[in-house]
């Protein structure tokens, strides 16, 4: 099982910190990500609860659902499709708290690869590790937007 969380205070407000991190077509915008399309949007607003996103990361290509939207403090979802890697996602929700004019972030990600006889263990550490740096370098990137 991979657990990733990473937190950051970040030099920016909390209206654009969520404002960044909620558009998930502005995700090109981070380092290797090669596509990101909003598939459906959600309920009340375009990227909030309910809309399905797609995510292409390093070869792997994510659909992942927004279940959480509480602006500007909450952005929960989860990972409902991955290839060529299959992951189960558990939980994957970014908690933002307004500090002043800064903004605490905290982001957390916890799933299991789901690949039978290639040491699944192995390759959970592999997102993990992986999965923690991205997230910290793309919280850098907001807060230098």
């Amino acid at each position: 099982m991979f657990k990733i969380r990473v937190e950051r205070t970040l030099e920016k407000p909390i209206d654009e910190v969520f404002a960044i991190l909620a558009d998930h077509e502005g995700y090109e915008r981070f380092p290797g990500v090669t596509k990101a399309v909003l598939l459906e949007e959600g309920e009340e607003e375009r990227n909030g609860k309910g809309a399905l996103r797609e995510i292409t990361v390093g070869g792997t290509v994510l659909e992942e659902r927004i279940v959480d939207f509480e602006r500007p403090t909450l952005l929960g979802y989860r990972i409902v499709k991955s290839t060529p890697v299959p992951i189960r996602h558990d939980l994957g929700e970014i908690t933002l708290t307004a500090q002043g004019d800064r903004t605490r972030v905290v982001w957390v990600s916890e799933g299991h690869v789901t690949v039978p006889l290639l040491g699944s263990l192995l390759l959970d550490r592999v997102v993990e590790k992986r999965l923690s740096a991205g997230f910290g370098s793309m919280l850098k990137l907001v807060e230098q937007s």
